[in-house]
């Protein structure tokens, strides 16, 4: 994994010793809030409900367990003890004092992290598939590229003051596992007829009030110029991107007013000025970063290790764990491991101070280690010897992280929503605990199948709702909280948003709503069917008459004045 040079150490130093000076200033009263709000955004400090909230940065979702341990120590320190992964790959903490944030900061800085452009209108954490590097299906690593991206795009003075906050994501394999049509920009790995690396470069997709897929602008950009078009984009947005109304400021309606067409048009203009210049990559410069990146030291097993198959045949608990959290590995003998952040009782995406520890240990065993934050707010060990699995599996089980559900309905996504963000409408946690309780049953869930369920407090969809198979929600209505229900949502190189049923529900009814939709899926679909795939035959209509029992087709018109 990349690690720090003298100019990344002196650079992050320097911003630690800034920050604190600002801290102090504004607690002594020299600086306003007013003035220390961009300072303390740039350095990932929000004001939250109950307290300051700091969002620390995990540059494409991969940790050493050296850092796993000092997250746990500081969780423990300066937090309350648990800490909450995002769909960023990034970790925050919800309890942090304001005058202790500095401290913060300079404890990861000792370990080679920072919580830089974590927030504020500036180009944030590059996000890439938690797979990366081990994926059989990989066209090629995606953690060089985005480490080229990151270094180029942290405290670029052009980009600084965007109109709005800017998201890159960058696949390398061909089933895009990093949303990247859900991004600002969004870097598909490809290779031209000569073999050639370069990028599918797609721009102005996103979430929140205004849901859009990006569109595609240039089917294939060699490597050579992939941070000379990216600031190509960035100029024009910076230029004409609307700064007078926050809510249309996203890069993805200056696309959609434009038209792609116009829009490729003036980032080519741009580009002509840019193509040749000092962002052009040179070989060397690539190499230096991604020999950072190199394979670890296999060893030289056989596909199926003996041991394993036998453990697999006679535990069905240990099989149908495989079955959910273990995934293939280009390297024979080897496999990935999705540690589950999904236990029921915990908020997803939660980990204690105490867990951060335990996954370090189990980096440390089983992975070189290392691990890895998912987009669904899980862990990943992504090279574990397929001996070892059994006795990681009993490891993860007392730890609580073996809850055999990943890619079905309890491994939800899920933002911390009204119990501690100041911009939700509603609660999400409380949600998602009645639904997992309802859920509950696993053999069950298994034979549900594959479907994902996001859940988010308010419309700027951190919980991704709007790309899950069912997607909640949290509305404001009246000062009461409800949810509104979407369905069809995918993510993946068929994105789609998903589309509203109806009318909101209240909080007691939606577990009920969840079940009459799934008990709709079930009498509807074909053997092996799943969710999306009967949602797509069937259409809306028969999952609406189920959401809504009293309402009759008369009604449909009625029923989709939506709150």
């Amino acid at each position: 994994m990349y690690r720090y040079d003298e100019y990344d150490h002196a650079i992050v130093q320097a911003r630690v010793a800034q920050f604190r000076d600002q801290t102090r200033r504004h607690l002594e009263g020299s600086l306003s809030d007013d003035e220390f709000r961009p300072l303390r955004l740039q350095n990932g400090l929000y004001i939250q409900r109950h307290a300051p909230m700091l969002r620390i940065a995990v540059p494409y979702g991969l940790l050493a367990s050296r850092q796993l341990r000092k997250l746990a120590d500081i969780t423990r320190r300066f937090d309350r003890g648990v800490g909450h992964f995002s769909t960023r790959q990034n970790l925050q903490l919800n309890w942090i004092k304001l005058e202790e944030a500095p401290d913060v900061l300079a404890e990861l800085a000792s370990v080679e992290m920072h919580a830089i452009q974590t927030s504020g209108n500036c180009i944030r954490n590059i996000t890439t598939d938690q797979f990366a590097g081990v994926a059989p299906d990989e066209i090629a690593d995606p953690r060089p590229w985005a480490e080229v991206l990151r270094q180029w795009s942290t405290f670029h003075p052009e980009f600084a003051w965007l109109p709005r906050k800017f998201k890159i994501g960058i696949s390398g394999t061909t089933e895009d596992r990093a949303a990247i049509r859900m991004h600002d920009i969004g870097l598909q790995i490809v290779k031209n007829d000569a073999g050639e690396i370069g990028f599918t470069v797609y721009v102005g997709g996103g979430l929140g009030r205004t849901p859009l897929i990006a569109r595609k602008v240039r089917a294939f950009l060699p490597w050579q110029h992939v941070l000379s078009y990216c600031e190509a984009i960035l100029r024009v947005y910076n230029r004409y991107g609307r700064r007078d109304n926050p809510y249309k400021a996203r890069i993805k309606i200056l696309v959609k007013t434009l038209g792609t067409e116009e829009f490729t048009r003036q980032v080519d203009a741009e580009w002509a000025h840019l193509k040749e210049g000092t962002s052009t990559l040179t070989e060397a410069e690539v190499q230096r970063i991604a020999c950072q990146f190199a394979p670890h030291p296999y060893e030289t097993l056989p596909a199926d290790d003996a041991g394993y198959q036998t453990q697999l045949r006679d535990e069905k608990a240990f099989s149908r764990w495989v079955e959910r959290n273990v995934h293939p590995h280009r390297v024979s003998g080897y496999a990935a491991v999705t540690l589950s952040l999904k236990k029921p009782g915990v908020a997803p995406g939660d980990a204690s101070d105490a867990q951060l520890d335990a996954a370090a240990d189990l980096a440390d065993r089983y992975s070189f280690g290392e691990a890895r934050v998912t987009h669904q707010q899980n862990l990943v060990l992504a090279d574990v010897r397929q001996r070892d699995l059994h006795a990681l599996w009993l490891e993860a089980r007392t730890l609580g992280f073996a809850t055999p559900n990943i890619g079905l309905l309890t491994d939800m996504i899920c933002c911390p929503g009204g119990d501690f963000c100041s911009l939700a409408n509603a609660k999400s946690i409380p949600i998602a605990a009645a639904i997992n309780e309802r859920f509950a049953d696993l053999d069950y869930l298994h034979d549900i199948g594959e479907l994902e369920l996001n859940i988010s407090g308010c419309m700027n969809s951190c919980g991704h709702h709007h790309l899950a198979a069912i997607g909640i929600l949290g509305v404001d209505k009246s000062g009461q909280e409800w949810y509104q229900i979407t369905l069809g949502g995918q993510q993946g190189n068929n994105a789609r948003i998903g589309e509203v049923i109806g009318r909101s529900f209240a909080a007691k009814d939606v577990p009920d709503v969840i079940e009459r939709l799934i008990d709709t899926y079930i009498a509807n679909r074909y053997d092996e069917e799943r969710f999306l795939d009967t949602y797509a035959r069937i259409g809306l209509q028969p999952f609406r008459d189920a959401a809504y029992p009293a309402t009759t087709t008369g009604n449909a018109a009625k029923e989709r004045t939506y709150a």
